[in-house]
């Protein structure tokens, strides 16, 4: 019911998610993004526990491989279970258990891994891994918003899409970006695509709110002093 990609940037060291689905509110859920340690994703029957819980364990300073074959030895309906993870070096691992639906296929590349289940192909993840290294000219999100274009484009799920996300950590607590349609009968990639270019020119701007208010710009709004 989705495919995703999650990435590190090895220019800003920020992470990142995006992932498109079937179902309602994917982003709601699966992607999980945090700075300085990782980027997650728990997809196809989704337990959202198992974000949180892989990056708190990247943080203690397990890798990627053990975190997931922790996971594996100790939490239930794991077959259920497809996951992803990238740690603050770039070393990857995922997992897809023996009851993930449809189609279903994981590609690796140089910072990022994707994966997909009830695709139209297998060939959609390497797809977008192929776009994010083709395209490492770009800024971070950018190549992500790209790479998810580049999975549709290669075929996408095997049913509509009606959902996708972006989840981007910088170095603050809480998230750079997070963006993301919930529902639509049309196309959510371009509609995320859409959304994410009107909010880059403002994106810093509201991290320096929060860190600084003293130097922000204005709201730009009526009533603004």
């Amino acid at each position: 019911m989705t495919f995703s990609l999650i990435a590190r940037c090895e220019k800003t060291n920020m992470f990142g998610v995006v992932i498109s689905s079937s179902s309602i509110c994917v982003a709601s859920r699966c992607p999980w993004v945090r700075a300085g340690a990782g980027a997650a994703a728990t997809q196809n029957v989704t337990d959202p526990n198992l974000g949180n819980v892989m990056l708190d364990y990247l943080e203690q300073g397990m890798s990627p491989q053990d975190v997931i074959n922790k996971i594996k030895n100790e939490k239930t309906n794991i077959d259920y279970r497809q996951l992803l993870l990238i740690d603050s070096f770039g070393k990857t691992f995922s997992y897809s258990g023996n009851k993930i639906l449809g189609t279903h296929e994981v590609a690796e590349g140089i910072n990022c891994i994707a994966a997909g289940n009830m695709l139209k192909s297998k060939n959609i993840p390497s797809a977008m891994v192929d776009s994010f290294k083709n395209n490492s000219n770009l800024f971070f999100p950018e190549r992500l918003m790209l790479s998810l274009k580049a999975g549709l484009t290669a075929g996408g799920e095997e049913g509509a899409i009606h959902s996708a996300g972006i989840k981007v950590a910088d170095d603050t607590a809480w998230p750079l970006i997070d963006l993301r349609i919930d529902w639509s009968d049309n196309d959510p990639i371009e509609e995320l695509y859409k959304l994410w270019k009107a909010y880059e020119p403002q994106m810093n701007d509201y991290k320096l709110r929060a860190l600084d208010p003293t130097k922000a710009p204005s709201y730009g709004v009526p009533g603004d002093l």
